[in-house]
Formats: structure tokens, sequence, C-alpha cells
């Protein structure tokens, strides 16, 4: 990895062994050869040398078929123009990739040793979500030292306005090793003694707030990055994202007491409850779009706010994307 971020460990690397890219791809190409159609490259280092990245890439696009899928972690800052006209190449479903942003503020990527280019790594994750096919996978992380929640929020609402399709958030754990432990006692940040090492607190996040986003962090993987709710969650975001996300989620376990087990039909229902009486949102909108999200899905139970005679008539519908990979 090209980075010496805190709070992970490859923080510890000294560098970056490079191989022979010939001889790796010839090794690929007798996996292909033997049936393997998904390719996951761990290498954070991928897009750093263009001209073996347009390789690689190139590569897989001689060996495109119906059910190959290529996985890649990418610096979001550095995307050259020779490197976009490849990627522009793959047919959806083919390629994805990895982004790590962990935070956006300025202040805080020094305290964890994170060099990054806030502007170009949003620029670069606009042209990949509007001009290319690729499926993106952006992350950000609740818990670094010297971050609060509004400046958490003002992270997620940037990137929620990028629009890429799934937005994973992360809980800071502190790793056996990792240099991130240099910042306990400046920043009071306490740590769940047993796996998985999860922080509960620091000096700007208090334990009930942390507890609250990691709900949060826990019902966005249940919602939004299901591939269940694609036209309802535009509605529950509106214009300000993390504030009303957050609405729900406090709401959500106000109500239920629960982060797992909750199940698909009673989750609609309390959906289109939180949207019509505490978020105030129009009935008719919201009942429109979370049956549309409920065909989508596959599903054929019956939902509280949807009469008797509308279920029996409504067509089949394929699965979302998401649900099939």
């Amino acid at each position: 990895c090209p980075f010496k971020c805190e709070f992970c460990l490859s923080a510890l690397d000294k560098t970056a062994w490079p191989f022979d890219v010939d001889a790796v791809l010839r090794q690929i190409d007798g996996l292909y050869q033997r049936g393997a159609r998904h390719f996951r490259f761990v290498d954070r280092t991928f897009n750093l040398k263009i001209a073996t990245s347009i390789k690689i890439l190139e590569f897989f696009l001689a060996r495109l078929d119906e059910k190959l899928f290529v996985h890649f972690e990418v610096i979001p800052d550095h995307l050259p123009d020779a490197l976009k006209a490849v990627i522009q190449k793959f047919p959806p479903e083919r390629l994805q990739f990895e982004i790590g942003i962990q935070t956006w503020n300025p202040e805080v990527q020094s305290l964890i040793s994170r060099r990054q280019d806030n502007g170009m790594s949003a620029e670069n994750i606009a042209w990949l979500r509007n001009e290319s096919q690729a499926h993106l996978h952006v992350d950000l992380i609740v818990g670094l030292p010297g971050e609060d929640i509004e400046s958490f929020g003002k992270g997620f609402d940037r990137l929620v306005s990028l629009n890429p399709h799934d937005i994973q958030v992360g809980i800071l754990k502190r790793l056996r090793g990792t240099p991130i432990d240099r910042h306990t006692q400046a920043f009071n940040m306490v740590y769940n003694p047993a796996p998985p090492y999860n922080i509960l607190a620091t000096d700007r996040i208090d334990f009930a707030t942390m507890q609250r986003l990691s709900r949060f962090a826990r019902y966005w993987e249940l919602v939004a990055n299901s591939g269940r709710f694609a036209r309802t969650v535009p509605i529950l975001l509106g214009d300000q994202a993390f504030a009303r996300f957050m609405t729900f989620a406090d709401w959500l376990f106000e109500k239920t007491g629960k982060t797992h087990e909750i199940a698909l039909e009673r989750l609609y229902d309390l959906l289109f409850e939180c949207l019509t009486q505490k978020l105030a949102e129009p009935g008719d909108r919201v009942t429109a779009r979370l049956y549309e999200d409920y065909q989508a899905s596959g599903a054929r139970g019956k939902l509280s706010f949807i009469p008797e005679r509308k279920r029996k008539n409504s067509p089949s519908s394929r699965e979302p994307a998401a649900q099939l990979r």
C-alpha cells in the first residue's frame, strides 16, 4: 500500500515489492483456463504505475465473457486519462473499484499520516460514477482521532453527493501493533478490550454517540447497501443525507431495540412508518417507491401499507444486481 494510515496493518510495511507483471498474468491465465472468473486484487498500488495498470486491464478485456468479474483497490486521487480510456471499455457488472477515502477532513488525514488530494479524489469518483460502468465501493471510518460527529457528517454528505454505488461506513479498530495507539492519550480514545477492538469513545465522540454511529453503520448496510431500496433511499436521504439517515437510525432502534433479525417485510413497513410519520413524506409517493422496491426484490410476503388487491395483481420482477452479486 502506498499509504501509511496509522489504523492499518499496512502502516507497518517497509515497502511494496514489485513482481514481473508478465509472470503474474501467466499464472492468472492458468486460473482463467481452469474456470476462475472472479479475480480480486488486494494490491493497493494497482494504479500507481499506469503502464502496469493498463496491461492488467487489457489482459482481462481480452478475456471478457458473461461471468468475468474483476475487483481492484485504487488510489482515489490518481486516475490519468490513459487509464480512464481503458476503464471505459468495460461493460456493466464486470469491474469493481474499492476506494478508501476514510475521512475528508485534512486535519484528521494529517493526524493519521494519510496523504490525499481531496479535490482530485472527488473529481475522480464523480468521473468513474458518471463516465464508466465500474461499480464503486467507497470507505469512510467513524472514530478517527480529531474527528467529531459534525465533521464525519459533512464528509458523509460529500460522499453521498458523489453517488457511489456502495458506501462502507466502518468503525475504527485498534489492530495490534498499529501506530494509531500513539493518539490514545491525547484524544482520550477508548477501545473495546476484546475483538474486534472497536473504538468506544473519543474526546470528540462520547460513548452514547459512538453507539448511535455504530447503529447508523449497521442500518446503512441493511437499507442503502442491500440493493433492496434503490428507489426509496433517495426519498429517505433527501438533501440532508447524514442528518436524515441518523434520524431514521435513532427512530428504528427506539422502535425495535434491534440491529439484527429484522424481517424483510417488517423493515419495509418500518420504513413506510418512519418516512410518512417521522419525516413527513407524502404517503402516496412513499408507498409507490417502497412497493416498486419490494417487487424488484423478488419477495412476495405481505406489507401492511399495501392493499391486498394490489398485492395480488402485482407482476414479478428480477432481483436487483446487488443481491445477485
